[in-house]
């Protein structure tokens, strides 16, 4: 199949474009949980609460919505798995299940898999189409993220919110912003090329 059919076949993703093979998927699944592990070491500590600013939540939404639904799921899926046995990649080098910012990884593995159906119907497509996409799955991380916080460090909801959330909201607008540039043009350059 050209790469020009399969660009604009109905519930394609960008990883679709590449020849499909079961190596294909292995190899994007170990990537897309790779670069999440690469990116979750972009840390920089936020005074005040336990949960650092990472590149982790943009790449996981990038995973997501450029492998698909069921690749995004696998991708976050090993990635939990992989550091929950113990492989220092979460943010900041650390591992484990049950630290205060774990909840966050959970919200990861569910928001890619979300990303990854909404890009299936083309919300990746466009630069509105694409800030919507990024909202609804920010929105998914901190809904886990936020009340796991809460049960780990015996927090009220609203010092979760101020230590979990608000200090977070303008890096995520910053990540939507670079995601609305990167996937809409990626399609646009893989129809060019087809």
């Amino acid at each position: 199949m050209s790469t020009a059919s399969v660009s604009f076949r109905p519930g394609a993703v960008l990883a679709d474009l590449l020849p499909a093979s079961r190596v294909r998927d292995i190899a994007l699944v170990v990537g897309g949980a790779a670069l999440t592990g690469v990116a979750a070491q972009l840390s920089v500590p936020v005074p005040g609460s336990p949960v650092p600013v990472t590149g982790q939540t943009f790449a996981a939404l990038l995973v997501g919505t450029a492998l698909g639904t069921r690749r995004g799921f696998l991708a976050l899926g090993l990635y939990a798995l992989v550091g929950m046995a113990g492989v220092p990649w979460f943010a900041g080098g650390t591992s484990g299940a049950g630290g205060a910012s774990f909840g966050y990884v959970l919200g990861m593995l569910l928001a890619a898999t979300l990303v990854g159906a909404l890009a299936r119907r083309g919300a990746d497509r466009s630069v509105a189409r694409t800030a919507g996409t990024m909202v609804l799955g920010s929105a998914v991380i901190y809904a886990v993220g936020v009340p796991y916080l809460m049960g780990a460090t015996g927090m009220s909801l609203s010092a979760a919110v101020a230590a979990g959330l608000t200090p977070f909201l303008l890096g995520d607008a910053l990540k939507a912003a670079l995601a609305m540039g990167v996937l809409p043009t990626a399609w646009k350059l893989a129809g060019r090329r087809g």
